[in-house]
């Protein structure tokens, strides 16, 4: 009976999904409520999780929980450490959900709702989750091993030493991305600040509390933590006020409070997992994933309506937000919602030195990715139930919203409100009377208005997703809690929200990245390998914060130098990584004896890396006149500047000979570094298909599976 019952609920939920997507697809221009997509996401995850996730788990990897896992046998305290899954699942979801899932789909809304909601539902459940929980298993079963490290040891030493190098400049570039939009996030801001810094001691409470005090008892830690929590947020708006005694002292400089986070990323990467990283990201999970639920209840309970079309003109690549075709810019756009290479570092990094049972490696890795998905769907409503008018006006830089203008402030609205219905225009809606009259309401009153409302000068040209995603979220919650005087608490709520959203993934990419880094120096030096070493374990993760800290900082004094040189490579890189490892988990099912399941990691890897691959062959194309191809090109972009420098010089123009310089050294280096990604993705790519040809040709005892030796969990206590 409870069977038959199962199978009933099962259906009706691929029922409503099937309805509700069918619904969003197909409508021809009618009202379409923000409420249909959301159930439509959840529906499809629910099935993802229980069925797929279920197979892989089952047929593919065959996880077994009587097989000891590396944290039970190496159980140091340190940083492998059994832990309930709940708090793994906490501290792998904090670690991978970065800016990622926030600002790519926002960004790719100008395409329309419909085809970022297709690749966040289809490319997480196929894709993404796959990648992070086939990662999670490869890691686990090689006794924590970084993603470099066991492509050296199941593909050779030249391959692995290659991808070893290119693994670790994408690192470098991911998490000094991620520390730049904290550092712009949390710049000046007292509240965002203050609440943030406070979930440090309240973390090592928590760690303390779970290990010596009340050893075991996480839902007391997880009620005290989450109330300490509210109480450092509710307090946090009173250190906004100037007039409080540690305002100042929270009010800090762009260049201060890089330096911080970079300390911070070096002292969270030494101390033990348990002490700090673990119950951080534990308690940061409750943050977001309660403020998705509630921007999710709060979508169904205002029922607001999508106002970007299904499909826009932007597809074509014309669009003022990026530039760049549907395909395959949407794919390398979107990243980390759908798929991400990043979270490949976590998933061979921290998480699998902390597994307690090999089943808790599909909840932590499948299911983590969906959350994160969830996120980039909250993030698409945010985006789509803003007047189109407005949402142009958030994202297009100021050069096209009022050329004239040197900054968003001393934009003249009269300028930009015809400039937006250019851009509207060529996105395909339809200019009528009423659209012209929302368009100039919104600029005669609704822009300085909303502005005020949320206690903002302007939000023209505020580009980067992230101050979208808050008026989005502002947009939904004052209808539920506190209506119009309260959007600007919302607004900095929301901005707070993001900020901790991504710290979470600059102090858990560290520690990966130092995991990677012992890999690789531990084949010049081999103490260097030792993960349990403390002393080398401080010089890894030195390197590592010098790396990633080092463009961090020169982003915060130069606008055009530092992270800001290659934050054009962020999506291409970011996805080159994700084939790496995929083409890794595909050679490892070949040596399991799998060949007939490797179509699970083959699809993915096949459609992440032809779109990247081809997104990345379009930046090293030289210029040729044609308006989207150089925009895209970033030799086409340096050819274009060295005739503007020589022109400048012609003309004794020093400041403009100075701005060509450094956008030429910007775009030269961007192209070699992505020749040189590609050149690693090319490598991995031809030894996977050598082995796995070999191994269908019966020549498998030359490529042996570097599995760890089967272990007993019964013999090992913790």
């Amino acid at each position: 009976m409870n069977k038959i019952v199962a199978n009933l609920f099962w259906v009706l939920v691929a029922i409503v999904a099937a309805f509700y997507f069918g619904m969003l697809a197909l409508n021809k221009g009618e009202s379409v409520s923000a409420t249909w997509l959301v159930v439509a996401a959840i529906c499809i995850y629910m099935i993802g999780y229980r069925f797929y996730s279920r197979f892989i788990a089952e047929k593919v990897f065959e996880l077994d929980d009587k097989r000891a896992t590396p944290a039970l046998i190496n159980n140091d305290g340190k940083d492998f450490v059994p832990t309930h899954k709940a708090i793994l699942f906490g501290h792998h979801f904090a670690a991978i959900a970065g800016a990622g899932p926030l600002v790519g789909p926002i960004l790719a809304a100008q395409m329309g709702y419909l085809p970022s909601m297709i690749w966040l539902l289809v490319g997480v459940v196929l894709a993404g989750a796959v990648h992070d929980f086939a990662v999670l298993f490869l890691s686990m079963r090689r006794n924590g091993k970084s993603l470099g490290e066991m492509i050296k040891e199941e593909m050779g030493k030249v391959t692995g030493g290659i991808a070893m190098v290119g693994i670790l400049f994408i690192m470098f570039i991911i998490v000094a991305i991620l520390a730049m939009v904290v550092v712009n996030a949390l710049a000046e801001s007292a509240w965002g600040l203050f609440t943030i810094a406070m979930t440090i001691p309240i973390a090592i409470f928590m760690g303390i509390y779970m290990r010596f005090l009340r050893p075991g008892r996480v839902g007391e830690a997880s009620i005290i933590g989450f109330v300490l929590l509210l109480l450092a947020l509710y307090y946090g708006h009173a250190v906004a006020d100037p007039n409080h005694a540690w305002h100042n002292a929270f009010l800090l400089s762009k260049q201060s409070l890089a330096l911080i986070i970079i300390a911070y990323g070096f002292i969270a990467s030494i101390l033990p997992v348990w002490f700090l990283l673990a119950p951080r990201d534990y308690l940061s999970t409750f943050l977001k994933i309660g403020v998705i639920v509630i921007m999710a209840a709060g979508i169904i309970w205002v029922n607001p309506e999508l106002k970007m079309l299904k499909i826009t003109e932007f597809i074509d690549g014309t669009g003022t937000v990026f530039a760049g075709s549907i395909f395959p810019f949407l794919f390398i756009t979107i990243a980390c919602g759908a798929i991400s290479g990043f979270h490949a570092l976590i998933s061979s990094g921290t998480s699998p030195k902390m597994l307690e049972k090999e089943s808790h490696a599909r909840m932590v890795g499948y299911g983590s990715m969906l959350m994160e998905s969830l996120v980039g769907i909250m993030a698409l409503v945010a985006a789509c139930i803003l007047e189109p008018g407005l949402y142009f006006a958030l994202n297009s830089p100021l050069a096209t919203l009022d050329p004239t203008a040197t900054s968003a402030t001393m934009a003249n609205l009269a300028t930009v409100e015809e400039n937006l219905k250019h851009i509207l225009q060529n996105a395909g809606f339809a200019m009528t009377p009423e659209t012209l009259s929302i368009l100039e309401q919104n600029f005669a009153q609704g822009i300085p208005a909303q502005a005020a409302q949320i206690g903002e000068t302007t939000i023209l040209s505020r580009t980067g997703g992230a101050p979208t995603f808050a008026i989005g979220l502002t947009h939904i919650m004052h209808e539920i809690a506190g209506g119009k005087e309260a959007m600007a608490f919302w607004y900095h709520f929301a901005i707070l929200f993001e900020a901790l959203f991504i710290l979470t993934a600059v102090d858990a990419g560290t520690r990966s990245g130092r995991f990677l880094i012992q890999d690789i120096l531990g084949n010049i030096y081999k103490p260097m390998a030792d993960t349990k070493n403390f002393l080398w374990g401080v010089v890894a993760s030195f390197i590592c914060v010098c790396g990633w800290g080092y463009l961090l900082y020169q982003g915060t004094i130069d606008p055009l130098g530092g992270i800001y040189t290659l934050w054009p490579l962020f999506g291409a890189a970011n996805q080159m990584l994700a084939g790496i490892a995929l083409l890794l988990a595909t050679v490892v099912l070949f040596k399991m004896g799998k060949e007939k399941y490797s179509w699970v990691t083959i699809v993915p890897a096949f459609w992440v890396l032809l779109t990247t691959l081809w997104a990345s062959f379009q930046k090293l194309l030289p210029a040729n006149g044609e308006k989207i191809h150089d925009a895209v090109s970033h030799v086409a972009t340096a050819q274009i500047w060295i005739q503007k420098k020589a022109e400048a010089l012609a003309a004794g123009n020093e400041a403009l000979v100075q701005r060509a310089n450094a956008i030429i050294h910007n775009n030269v280096l961007d192209a070699v570094l992505c020749g040189f990604f590609m050149i690693v993705v090319f490598v991995v790519l031809f030894e996977t298909l050598k082995i796995c040809y070999l191994i269908t040709k019966g020549k498998a005892e030359a490529w042996p599976l570097k599995e760890e030796a089967y272990k007993k969990a019964s013999d090992y206590t913790y």
